[in-house]
């Protein structure tokens, strides 16, 4: 019985010795690759069109080349590999469930989290594009507060749910400015304000621009950022989103379909899991 035991224990060590264990990191990092279709992805690449190759029978949606969609869809990414990184510059502290950064700044106050990074792309557009009237949101409270009041100087007072605006300001119509509304913005709005202010879609009529969302304390919400379309009119989507802490804004991996990967399926009220979140009961809403 002693002769059996050390000769189990003698091949157990050479089994071993020629076949170790790889490093935990290694072997995640294994997994993480394969949660996504190797020829979806051109690592040379600087958009997310791109970036991002359309699924054998399938074509991109056409958009308006001034639309909000045409700007999503054609949004700068960083060079292929980079990490997402916290407002603190701390890395994130999972890597594998994106396959691109936007080139959007993440500021250092750590306000700009998942629905403030939409909210934020959103502003950025309309500004660009000449549509700055159009900018404003709805604080949870309901109340709206827009760019052209705060730019002439008004700004909230708030006592709980009570909120009242006054011109407490000089007239500012900067770019500088701008991005101090927005700061206030990402204070006083969030999930909660957009699913209650935004429009219903059903996924029947989804389009690049709309968000999955889920309103809370905590909730998410990330967005539509390209669409492809088969013979059958089937559709796939892809889908970026920033995320707390504050963070770099990413386009997410389909962690359940490595086939498709990073395109997924969008349905009413389904079990949609993205990188660090899972949506339970789709539903979607779409800016005015």
């Amino acid at each position: 019985m002693k002769k059996l035991l050390l000769v189990i224990i003698i091949l157990s060590s050479v089994f071993i010795l020629a076949f170790p264990f790889k490093p935990i990191e290694k072997m995640v990092q294994k997994v993480e690759a394969s949660i996504i279709a190797p020829d979806l992805i051109d690592k040379d690449s600087s958009t997310i069109a791109s970036r991002v190759n359309v699924p054998k029978g399938f074509k991109r949606v056409a958009y308006p080349s001034k639309s909000f969609a045409f700007y999503l869809r054609n949004y700068t990414l960083k060079p292929y590999g980079s990490k997402i990184i916290n407002y603190d510059d701390s890395k994130y502290f999972w890597q594998g469930g994106h396959i691109g950064i936007l080139e959007l700044p993440v500021p250092k106050n750590g306000l700009q989290q998942c629905a403030d990074a939409l909210i934020r792309i959103r502003s950025e557009w309309l500004w660009e594009t000449d549509r700055k009237d159009d900018i404003g949101f709805n604080f949870t409270s309901g109340h709206y507060c827009s760019w052209n009041a705060y730019a002439e100087g008004y700004r909230p007072t708030i006592k709980g749910n009570k909120v009242t605006f006054h011109k407490t300001a000089s007239a500012n119509s900067s770019e500088e400015n701008f991005y101090n509304y927005l700061n206030l913005i990402y204070m006083y709005s969030g999930t909660i304000s957009l699913y209650n202010e935004l429009e219903p879609v059903k996924d029947t009529d989804l389009r690049i621009g709309d968000m999955l969302i889920k309103g809370g304390s905590p909730g998410h919400i990330v967005m539509i950022c390209d669409e492809v379309i088969n013979d059958k009119g089937e559709t796939l989507y892809l889908l970026f989103q920033g995320n707390t802490p504050a963070q770099s804004v990413h386009v997410v991996k389909n962690l359940e379909d490595a086939t498709i990967s990073p395109w997924y399926q969008l349905k009413d009220n389904a079990v949609i899991p993205v990188s660090n979140y899972t949506f339970e009961s789709a539903k979607f809403v779409r800016f005015k």
